[in-house]
């Protein structure tokens, strides 16, 4: 089951000229949600595609997209991924990685042609109500939340869904999810 995750970074520095990832608009919290997303434990997540919209300054958006079909020489560390986030938003290539100015409407409203739409909110459908589809995509926000703005738009593509009424970390949303549909797998097999 291919699965995407879209994470809207408010705050996330969009260039290259930063000392640490926390310090850099929460670039930290990119790159926890990459590692759950696309890595399993000595491997991965080959059928997972990862999305980074960056709207921090000094030139929003900026459209990071980490394909786990064809990336390679990454580990999972954060000085290793300190590394390839500046290379990138230096407009230097990186194995499986690309660097774009799309905004967030435009990839969802992409995305939503051939995928079904999945918004992780507190007050959404529960998700253990919800038979997660094939060729899913999963919004999410960064530390400081979605906009609203953000989340009405991409409700009109799709349908808000929530791991309950507490509010997790970006991270264990995603580790959620993924656990979530890799069961769902295995009851299908």
């Amino acid at each position: 089951m291919a699965r995407e995750f879209i994470l809207f970074s408010r705050l996330g520095q969009t260039d290259p000229n930063f000392r640490s990832l926390h310090n850099a608009g929460r670039l930290d919290i990119v790159h926890e949600c990459i590692v759950s997303s696309l890595f399993l434990s000595h491997g991965l997540r080959r059928d997972v595609t990862f999305h980074a919209i960056l709207n921090g300054p000094p030139s929003p958006p900026i459209h990071i997209q980490i394909d786990g079909e064809t990336l390679y020489d990454v580990r999972t560390d954060m000085d290793t991924w300190q590394v390839i986030l500046k290379k990138i938003l230096s407009g230097k290539p990186h194995p499986g990685i690309t660097r774009d100015k799309t905004s967030f409407e435009a990839l969802v409203k992409a995305r939503a042609q051939t995928h079904q739409i999945y918004v992780l909110e507190e007050d959404g459908k529960d998700v253990s109500q919800v038979a997660l589809k094939e060729n899913s995509v999963f919004i999410l926000g960064d530390h400081v939340g979605l906009p609203k703005k953000a989340e009405v738009f991409a409700q009109r593509f799709g349908e808000k869904i929530s791991l309950g009424k507490k509010p997790y970390l970006a991270t264990t949303c995603v580790t959620i999810i993924n656990y979530k549909l890799d069961q769902q797998a295995t009851v299908g097999s």
